[in-house]
């Protein structure tokens, strides 16, 4: 087609069902649009997106010879891409196309019908006179580095890398804990086959340590992040271990040799409920098998005065207090983020509860770790005092669910909490009640689970609980603690002394989350948890082109989730790479150099850092590989030298005029 060739312009509008037509009069907008300038045909479909939908536009493409293509349906983001390619199948340039979005501009906002029908009209008439003024644009191929990033050593990130290095392509795994493992690495056991989660794990840690594809990077994080989609350049911060990794073996010597003979310091591992000395391994399993030192309590690190018996002790000469930070370069195609979760936090946002006050009240993870036979109790579950609790207390969606502190639903509490009722009254033989909003068991052998905690003799209470306290009332009470709760399945509100409280805590998004996410340049939903592309048809897909997600980075989810989003996200990866190259979307921008004044305004505006500035010509200079089309430069221009393929001034002009010659 050629520039001067006149406009044969075939409209279609959806009915999407009755998402569109219980608002608008469709057959009535059609008629309208037969009357547009240019218009050849119109016409209306239940479901154009269908194959018969898309049919019947390629149909008459061909029998009508029509050169411009406008749909009034859903959102662009949703099926602007299906159209483009019905328009290239049908024999045009895909760019010859143009969508009116009447459903969540119209139909979903709109409630009279009259009203919603000449909206829809308006829209029309705006896209039928800004497709006259498309242009043909074509995609650029860049070539993608094969090279994949991993951010994040949990399970998900685990999994993600695992599934890409066995496929041949070279991995980086950043992990800024000292060992990968995550939080899966601090349970006892997995619901609902209670599987032991060591057993699961570790060989999974393993395979990633000696996996020749891999290239583990612990105590490290992502510092910069530039490029696009197939070519990002990525700077990692190492932090000092102060050992060297390729001598150490795992001996421990040095950490019996250690100047402080007893393990004085919180053991963050155990939550605090351990110690550990200066220089440790977080737990025996951890991968890599190196101890490290803290700087914060070595002798040597902070006051540089100690023996260094441990330098002593190591025959390897692995121990390095010289070691500082360094800052790695890597070059990769694909990113995945699996960056995990937090922990709800209950000490200061639910006092009621007693967290930090009543010795005896503790959060699930802290539980986790007692009952778990390599934590700092060796599974041993008791009271402060010594005793074995007989009665013990778990309360649900401390942290969720709460419009105080989260409102979503962490999904994984009232499994987890009934796991943590079999493994209590298993070890110690404690009657153990559940204090429940509403029971939530929606997976695989889940119900089951439940079933069999009710028949081994778990006490549930469905009400939420008002308040953890010490104040005996009664002489069973005297040197217990008390739960306050509303019985809503017998109306009556009950006080019910327990020896132990267990706060099952929801999950929350890392507290860098917003940070991170503004590294990779991706999205962050309202609670702070990464955004997905599409929650249904891209969900680990994210708005910059090249980073995926996995795991409960974008939301809280379960091991068996976790591991099958991070499979599709490695599958995602792996199309991205394996293709060769990507397609670059051509509605970039462009400076037009004699309009262009060298104010530099657009280049700090500019979120992708696709704009330089050529010093001998004075003039800014647009990156068309860095460039994703946004817009920021264009709109932000004082004297109109940035210009923008496919948003021209002219295209534009014409759908603001076409919108108000309806209205």
């Amino acid at each position: 087609m050629t520039a001067t060739e006149t406009p044969r312009i075939g409209v279609y509008v959806c009915h999407c069902g009755i998402n569109i037509a219980s608002r608008v009069n469709v057959k009535e907008v059609v008629e309208f649009a037969r009357g547009l300038p240019h218009v050849v045909v119109a016409s209306e479909y239940k479901y154009l997106c269908s194959d018969p939908g898309q049919e019947l536009i390629r149909a008459d493409m061909k029998e009508h010879n029509l050169n411009r293509i406008v749909v009034a349906s859903c959102s662009p983001l949703m099926h602007e891409s299906t159209f483009r390619r019905v328009t290239a199948e049908g024999g045009q340039n895909e760019f010859l196309f143009q969508m009116a979005n009447i459903r969540e501009h119209v139909s979903w906002v709109t409630e009279d019908e009259g009203e919603a029908t000449s909206k829809s009209k308006a829209l029309v008439a705006g896209a039928v006179r800004r497709v006259a003024f498309h242009e043909p644009l074509t995609r650029e191929k860049v070539p993608v580095n094969p090279n994949v990033l991993v951010v994040g050593g949990g399970i998900a990130g685990i999994q993600a890398a695992l599934t890409m290095a066995d496929a041949g392509k070279k991995v980086y795994l950043v992990e800024r804990e000292p060992t990968i493992g995550g939080h899966m690495a601090k349970f006892d056991k997995t619901f609902p086959t209670l599987d032991c989660s060591a057993c699961i794990l570790t060989p999974k840690m393993s395979m990633v340590k000696s996996h020749p594809n891999i290239e583990m990077m612990t105590l490290s994080e992502v510092a910069e992040v530039h490029g696009y989609v197939g070519n990002f350049k990525v700077k990692v911060k190492k932090n000092p271990r102060y050992i060297k990794e390729d001598l150490c073996v795992g001996c421990l010597e040095c950490i019996e040799s250690c100047v402080y003979k007893e393990a004085k310091f919180p053991d963050e591992y155990n939550l605090g409920l351990g110690k550990r000395k200066p220089v440790y391994i977080p737990f025996p399993q951890a991968t890599p098998q190196v101890v490290l030192v803290d700087p914060e309590t070595c002798l040597y690190l902070k006051k540089g005065k100690c023996k260094q018996t441990c330098l002593e002790a190591c025959d390897r000469k692995a121990i390095d207090f010289e070691q500082k930070e360094e800052i790695s370069e890597l070059d990769v195609g694909a990113i995945i983020l699996a960056t995990g979760f937090k922990a709800f936090d209950p000490t200061n946002r639910l006092p009621q509860y007693g967290y930090g006050f009543y010795p005896e009240v503790y959060t699930s993870l802290e539980i986790e770790r007692l009952l778990n036979s390599a934590g700092p109790t060796s599974g041993e579950l008791t009271t402060k005092s010594g005793q074995v609790p007989q009665t013990v207390g778990i309360v649900h969606c401390v942290g969720s669910r709460d419009k105080k502190t989260n409102v979503w639903c962490s999904r994984v509490c009232c499994m987890y909490s009934l796991k943590l009722a079999h493994l209590i009254e298993e070890r110690t033989g404690a009657h153990v009640y559940n204090f429940y909003i509403d029971m939530r068991t929606p997976g695989k052998g889940y119900e089951e689970f439940y079933e069999r905690l009710l028949q081994e003799g778990m006490r549930p209470v469905r009400g939420r609980v008002a308040a953890i306290t010490d104040w005996a009332m009664t002489p069973e009470e005297e040197g217990k603690l008390v739960i306050r709760v509303e019985d809503t399945m017998i109306g009556v509100v009950r006080r019910i002394p327990v020896d132990m409280a267990v706060l099952s805590v929801g999950l929350e998004p890392q507290p860098d989350a917003k940070e991170v996410r503004r590294r990779f340049n991706i999205s962050c939903s309202p609670e702070g948890w990464f955004l997905e592309r599409h929650p249904k048809l891209a969900p680990v897909s994210t708005f910059t082109d090249g980073v995926f997600l996995a795991g409960a980075c974008q939301g809280p989810k379960d091991i068996p989730d976790s591991v099958a989003q991070a499979g599709a996200a490695a599958a995602e990866a792996l199309a991205l790479i394996d293709r060769g190259y990507v397609e670059m979307e051509p509605n970039t921008a462009w400076i037009e150099e004699e309009l262009c004044s060298g104010c530099k305004s657009c280049s700090g505006q500019c979120p992708y850092n696709a704009i330089g500035f050529d010093d001998e010509k004075a003039r800014a200079m647009i990156n068309e590989a860095l460039c994703k089309g946004c817009g920021t430069c264009v709109a932000t221009c004082p004297s109109g030298a940035a210009r923008q393929k496919l948003f021209l001034d002219k295209q534009i002009y014409e759908e603001i005029r076409g919108v108000l010659s309806y209205v």
